[in-house]
């Protein structure tokens, strides 16, 4: 992970995550990457199936790690929030919770956990191991491909230019 070089409480709070993991003996469970760059960021799009991102609503910064990740046929699994609210259509990923916004931070990650843990195995762990004879999950095919046709058509650069000359 890595925070903005000006978020003190995003850095401490990493610091606090390391120190925990190794606290409980869970380095085998778990890591860190330090130093996210362009480099690392290839690489973890390249091997995942599914990528999770859980920011606190609505503090989402901009989502391009997600729409990078979809535009490599990986299925995002996220908080309504920024970027996924408008991509989101309930065929081309996946919603942790709703869009409910609670004023007690505690009362937001409880509710947040419990939506994450129920799209997990109602839906994402179901979908990704319904293997049919063919030896891949045909429901989550028809979802990556819904994910390329709906994300990468809006979310790119060229679509930014386009509107960006057309409006100014």
């Amino acid at each position: 992970g890595q925070a903005h070089p000006m978020d003190e409480p995003g850095k401490a709070y990493l610091q606090e995550l390391v120190a925990k993991i190794k606290e409980f003996g869970l380095e085998d469970r778990m890591v860190v990457l330090e130093d996210y760059d362009m480099y690392l960021a290839r690489v973890l799009v390249h091997g995942s199936d599914v990528w999770l991102n859980t920011p606190r609503r609505p503090m989402e910064a901009s989502g391009t790690s997600g729409m990078k990740a979809a535009l490599n046929g990986v299925l995002n699994l996220s908080v309504l929030d920024g970027w996924w609210a408008e991509a989101y259509n309930g065929k081309n990923g996946f919603a942790i919770g709703d869009e409910r916004v609670y004023e007690n931070e505690e009362a937001q990650d409880m509710a947040d956990a419990q939506a994450l843990y129920d799209v997990l195995e109602g839906e994402v762990l179901p979908l990704f191991y319904a293997k049919g004879p063919e030896g891949y999950s045909s429901g989550w095919l028809s979802m990556v491909h819904e994910s390329l046709r709906t994300v990468g058509p809006r979310f790119s650069a060229a679509r930014m230019v386009r509107e960006y000359l057309a409006l100014y």
